[in-house]
């Protein structure tokens, strides 16, 4: 495979993605809080939905950050705590152009990594000491490379923000769920029926609270994938030596441990899925094709697949 395009050619895209998801989801909201809240007969449960999204994306794009490393229990070091790691970021960001981030260290010995913040301004790379336990220089920078192209391409503020529009759709979801269950048979029995167009809409609100979690589920995880395989190239192309992350992958996705800090609600950050169900890269198991429903419920694209994407580039001039 040969990459062409320059380095963070993806950062303007993703910018045009995220406004195009900022008004696809306030879309979605209103859409999903309407017919909701004509199907409980109230206009409550659509500005509760409209006000409750626009709070969660003002905390999330100022906040993302400060929570995530809360919940990953990752603490913050300094030069004089690990030099090795800090030019190691500091070299690969002069080449790429970019601020030196904020390092933070996860004590756990699964290796893994992620970066967030909402801008290269105010960005954030997290390892794991796992992770600089057990991998070597050229594939520690492969790995900070590879979130360094995170930062850059501005996806840790892409990735945020889908975060909230799947938590917003699911949270909408389950409340009408509950609703229906608990709430709705005793006015639905007292009215008279409430006319046909009632009735549809009813229907139309079951099947939105069922399938829209689903939809949302699958958009995180498309995007989530997509990001990592040109988070890899751009990665590969900072450091001039994929062989370095594609060792660096295969010694993490071998690796048995799971991470403890993970939850399913940060696993997209990492640069690689933090639990381990299935057998580990490059067993024969992990190395059979899966269904098109297996493969779209992955937050990270089949380990396989991405370290044959490295060894596949020209990275040359």
């Amino acid at each position: 495979m040969r990459y062409m395009p320059t380095l963070y050619t993806h950062s303007d895209s993703n910018k045009r993605k995220t406004w195009l998801l900022l008004s696809v989801f306030f879309m979605s909201i209103i859409l999903i809080g309407y017919v909701f809240s004509y199907a409980m007969e109230s206009s409550a449960i659509l500005y509760f939905a409209v006000i409750f999204s626009v709070v969660s994306s003002f905390i999330s794009y100022w906040w993302s950050d400060k929570i995530v490393l809360k919940m990953s229990n990752a603490k913050l070091i300094k030069f004089e705590e690990n030099k090795e790691l800090y030019r190691i970021v500091e070299n690969l960001c002069i080449t790429a152009g970019l601020p030196t981030p904020r390092i933070y260290i996860i004590q756990d010995s699964a290796p893994n990594a992620f970066a967030t913040g909402r801008d290269p301004e105010h960005a954030v790379v997290a390892v794991t000491s796992g992770l600089l336990e057990k991998l070597d220089r050229s594939e520690l920078e492969g790995v900070i490379a590879h979130e360094l192209s995170h930062i850059g391409n501005r996806d840790i503020l892409l990735a945020t923000l889908v975060t909230v529009l799947v938590g917003v759709v699911v949270l909408l979801a389950d409340f009408f769920r509950r609703w229906t269950f608990f709430g709705s048979h005793r006015r639905r029995s007292d009215s008279k029926g409430g006319g046909q167009l009632q009735l549809i809409m009813l229907i139309l609100a079951i099947v939105l609270s069922i399938l829209a979690p689903i939809f949302a589920y699958l958009m995180q995880f498309a995007i989530s994938r997509k990001r990592e395989f040109a988070a890899d190239a751009d990665g590969a192309l900072l450091t001039r030596y994929p062989e370095g992350l594609a060792m660096a992958l295969e010694k993490i996705s071998a690796d048995p441990e799971p991470l403890e800090a993970a939850n399913r609600a940060t696993a997209h950050l990492y640069i690689s899925s933090p639990f381990k169900k299935h057998t580990p890269y490059p067993s024969q198991e992990g190395n059979k094709k899966k269904g098109f429903f297996a493969r779209a419920m992955m937050t990270h694209p089949p380990m396989e697949e991405r370290v044959a994407a490295l060894r596949g580039m020209d990275v040359k001039k």
